[in-house]
């Protein structure tokens, strides 16, 4: 809005009288603003009555924090918080998987099979930093109700074939998760693309790093926000750089081209689940 505006952060700060740092920690993500600092930017930055009661509802469900230490949520780590809020606001996400299937289209089996990974209590059930391996699952469960919800996002999925292969929890795990993937594959709010392992174009070699595009629909002068999701080994990074987003979104348009269509991704998920996961395996 400052930008857009044509302020620079110095001037926005002028505006609310507080040193430049305090808008530019604002902007990271650093500090918090006040309410009334809210509403004195919001009307000397011209914004329609739409866009700021978005802002202020924002500001208001940010003071609410117990909401993040109660019930499954306390199982978010707390730098992956932002990606579950932005799951539940947007309209629109697409994903690259390189290894293991998106939490969204995991089956409990095969939640419980990856979380079984970190260690267990005694009881055959995990635990860390108070966290059992129930509140890992339920959590990632819960996170799965935004494709089932009245208006679900839009949910475009490109899996390397890797995905498929990949074994967690044995023969019976996998051939849950597999009929998993092929019944969510037909709800109307997901579009899910296999990405085989001979390539039908080039450029394609970005499949080995797994991101999300985000698009969270804004009222107002400012559109849709449009973000970035890359999970490192070691970091969880979201970006908003628009020359970096361009970059993606060239990937994804060739990720797409060359990942095979949905009825066909469909096909080959049976095919890999009748090659080494029959019945009577």
């Amino acid at each position: 809005m400052i930008t857009q505006a044509g302020l620079s952060q110095a001037e926005a700060a002028g505006l609310i009288r507080c040193r430049p740092q305090k808008v530019t920690d604002v902007i990271n993500g650093r500090a918090a603003i006040s309410y009334g600092d809210l509403l004195t930017l919001a009307r000397e930055l011209n914004l329609d009555q739409g866009h700021t009661d978005s802002l202020v509802n924002l500001h208001q469900d940010s003071n609410k924090r117990g909401a993040w230490s109660t019930g499954y949520s306390r199982a978010y780590h707390e730098d992956f918080r932002l990606m579950v809020d932005l799951e539940r606001s947007a309209d629109l996400l697409r994903c690259l998987e390189s290894e293991i299937v998106p939490d969204l289209l995991q089956s409990e089996a095969y939640i419980r099979a990856l979380f079984a990974t970190h260690g267990s209590d005694g009881d055959g059930d995990v635990d860390v930093d108070g966290v059992s391996m129930e509140d890992w699952v339920q959590a990632r469960l819960q996170r799965q109700d935004v494709l089932t919800r009245e208006d679900p996002l839009q949910y475009h999925v490109v899996l390397s074939e890797s995905c498929l292969w990949r074994e967690y929890g044995g023969a019976s795990v996998m051939r849950e998760q597999l009929d998993y993937l092929h019944k969510m594959s037909r709800r109307k709010a997901v579009l899910l693309q296999v990405l085989p392992f001979k390539e039908r174009a080039s450029g394609t070699q970005v499949a080995t790093r797994p991101f999300i595009l985000i698009r969270v629909p804004s009222p107002g002068v400012a559109g849709p926000l449009d973000l970035g999701y890359i999970q490192g080994e070691k970091e969880i990074r979201y970006l908003d750089d628009k020359k970096a987003l361009d970059a993606y979104e060239k990937a994804w348009r060739l990720l797409t081209s060359a990942a095979l269509p949905a009825e066909d991704s469909r096909r080959f998920i049976r095919y890999i689940q009748g090659r080494n996961y029959k019945d009577n395996a």
